[in-house]
C-alpha cells in the first residue's frame, strides 16, 4: 500500500491545464463532478461519454491533467468526466475506489462506488443525448481495477473499458457476465507498483496484464490463443521508438467482446505518456460500441 500511495501521489503534482468548450457539472450526491461537452453538442444527436477515474490518492483533475482527454472532446465529439472516489478514514485521507479485494479499499469502508459511477452515469443520460451503444471507461492503477469491476458489475451499461496499470478480478470463479465488454489493458513491463506479471497486495493477490485479458478473454467467448499484432505503437516518449506491443484477442469472439493488450515494453506504473497515447486510447474505444462489429484498428 504505501508503494501505491507514494507512486500514485505524483499525479498529484500535475496541474498543466486542460481545456475544454463547455463545462457543466452532474451531481449525485457526492459532490459536484464538471462535465465536459463538446462546443458542437446537439441534443437531436446521441454523443459517446467517456468517464475517467483516477488511481489511488489522485483526483480527477489531476488525473485529466496527466492524461489529458478533456483536451479530446472537441476533436471527437465525446461527453467527458472524471469524478472524485471517497477519502480513506485515515490521517492520510487518500482518495480511492472500492474496486476489488486487492485494490484499494485499505480501511474497510462500506463504500458502493459501483453503484455510484452507474447512479451518475445514469444521470448524465437523463441530462444529455447519450449514445447508450458508446459508454466507456478510461482507469489508472487503481482507476483501472474500478473499471474492470464496472465492466462486470453493468455489462448492461459499459461497452468498452480502458485500464492503464489496473488488474481484473484474481480468477475465474465467478460467472460470466451477461454480455460482452471490449476490455484493452495497457502495462508497462517494468512497473513496479502493480506488477505486469501479477503479485499480491496485502496478500491479496491479482492477476497480471496477461492474466486480466486472459480472463476476460474467456469471458468474451474468444479463442485462448492470442494473436500478435506486427503494428506498434509509441505511448511512452521517455523510451526510444515504438516500444508498445498489440496482443489482440479477436477469434471467436463473442460480439462486442474483443480483448486486447497494450505492452509497453520497459514502461513504468506513470508513464510519460506521449502526445498521441490519449486519442490512440479514444479510438480504440470508438471503434468497440456495445454489441458492434469488432474493428481492427491497425
Amino acid at each position: 500500500m504505501k508503494r501505491i500511495a507514494q507512486t500514485c501521489i505524483v499525479l498529484l503534482a500535475c496541474h498543466a491545464a486542460v481545456s475544454a468548450s463547455e463545462q457543466s457539472s452532474i451531481d449525485v450526491g457526492r459532490g459536484a463532478v464538471p462535465m465536459y461537452i463538446p462546443s458542437e453538442y446537439n441534443a437531436d444527436t446521441s454523443s459517446p461519454l467517456v468517464v475517467l477515474l483516477h488511481g489511488y490518492t489522485s483526483t480527477g483533475k489531476n488525473q485529466n491533467s496527466y492524461m489529458k482527454f478533456s483536451n479530446l472532446v472537441d476533436t471527437y465529439g465525446f461527453l467527458f468526466l472524471a469524478p472524485d472516489g471517497t477519502r480513506e478514514d485515515s490521517k492520510r485521507k487518500s482518495q480511492f475506489w472500492n474496486a476489488t479485494e486487492a485494490c484499494c479499499n485499505f480501511h474497510n469502508s462500506s463504500v458502493d462506488d459501483s453503484t455510484y459511477l452507474r447512479t451518475l452515469i445514469e444521470q448524465v443520460k437523463s441530462d444529455y443525448n447519450v449514445d447508450s451503444k458508446r459508454i466507456f471507461l478510461i482507469g489508472h492503477s487503481n482507476g483501472g481495477f474500478m473499471s474492470y469491476r464496472m465492466a462486470y458489475d453493468h455489462p448492461d451499461l459499459i461497452a468498452a473499458i480502458v485500464s492503464l496499470a489496473g488488474a481484473s478480478m484474481p480468477t475465474l470463479d465467478r460467472e460470466a457476465p451477461a454480455t460482452p465488454v471490449s476490455i484493452l489493458q495497457i502495462h508497462g513491463t517494468e512497473d513496479g507498483t502493480i506488477s505486469y506479471e501479477g503479485s499480491d497486495i496485502g496478500n491479496k493477490e491479482y492477476p497480471g496484464a496477461e492474466g486480466s485479458v486472459k480472463l476476460w478473454a474467456a469471458y468474451n467467448g474468444c479463442a485462448s490463443e492470442a494473436k500478435p499484432i506486427e503494428k506498434t505503437l509509441d505511448l511512452d516518449r521517455r523510451i526510444e521508438g515504438k516500444e508498445t506491443h498489440v496482443t489482440r484477442y479477436t477469434n471467436d469472439c463473442n460480439r462486442g467482446g474483443a480483448v486486447e493488450l497494450w505492452t509497453i515494453e520497459g514502461g513504468s506504473h506513470i508513464p510519460a505518456i506521449s502526445d498521441t497515447f490519449s486519442s490512440e486510447v479514444i479510438e480504440w474505444l470508438f471503434a468497440h460500441p456495445k454489441d458492434g462489429m469488432i474493428v481492427e484498428t491497425d
